[in-house]
């Protein structure tokens, strides 16, 4: 977690006392210590989510400082998927040197349930996230997003006016990104499209 989510440095964890695991920050420095953490427990072939707890609640625009850590992590050879989370609804994917980013993934089910809306950013859609990754290795193949509507503490299928959401917000986003989603037929969700040349191997 990053304290720009909302946890305190005292939640830390110490050698003493459990707790969170927190960065002090996303600087290169930052990312090599968790490289090298990872590479301590990573198993031949296996590949890893790094899952980070960061940003604010609200709001469309990812911090470069997300993207340039994000990236540093897949360059490292330290994730082959970057699960972000924090926002109480989804941001815009990525995919990096053939790894997936998801930067926020909102909120699926919660106790935040009839919390105001954010202009127009919603909190009561939530997604899932199927990823298939290719093994050995650890490259995204392919990405299906299915989207479900909170109500009364229960997770039920989203209606159409929430699905149209979502699928703007995350193609409104995805733009700067390179990355696109298309319905999937009688699905109820979407597939990620992203270029070719995203595809490449990880520099590990």
């Amino acid at each position: 977690a990053t304290e720009s989510s909302g946890v305190p440095p005292d939640w830390a964890a110490t050698e003493r006392y459990s707790g969170v695991a927190l960065l002090p920050d996303l600087s290169d420095a930052s990312a090599r210590r968790l490289a090298a953490e990872v590479a301590g427990e990573r198993r031949n072939g296996e590949p890893v989510v790094v899952s980070i707890h960061w940003g604010a609640n609200w709001g469309e625009t990812i911090p470069v400082a997300h993207r340039a850590f994000a990236h540093r992590l897949i360059e490292l050879g330290a994730a082959d998927v970057v699960h972000g989370h924090s926002s109480h609804h989804p941001l815009a994917v990525e995919v990096y040197r053939g790894r997936l980013v998801l930067y926020g993934c909102g909120d699926l089910i919660n106790d935040y349930e009839g919390i105001t809306p954010h202009g127009d950013l919603r909190s009561d859609v939530g997604c899932l996230y199927f990823a298939t990754l290719e093994r050995p290795g650890g490259a995204l193949q392919r990405l299906e997003i299915v989207p479900l509507q909170i109500r009364r503490l229960r997770l039920e299928a989203a209606d159409a006016k929430a699905r149209l959401w979502v699928e703007r917000l995350l193609n409104r986003g995805g733009r700067a990104l390179g990355t696109h989603f298309r319905a999937v037929p009688g699905g109820g969700g979407w597939s990620l499209q992203w270029p070719p040349e995203q595809t490449k191997a990880t520099g590990s």
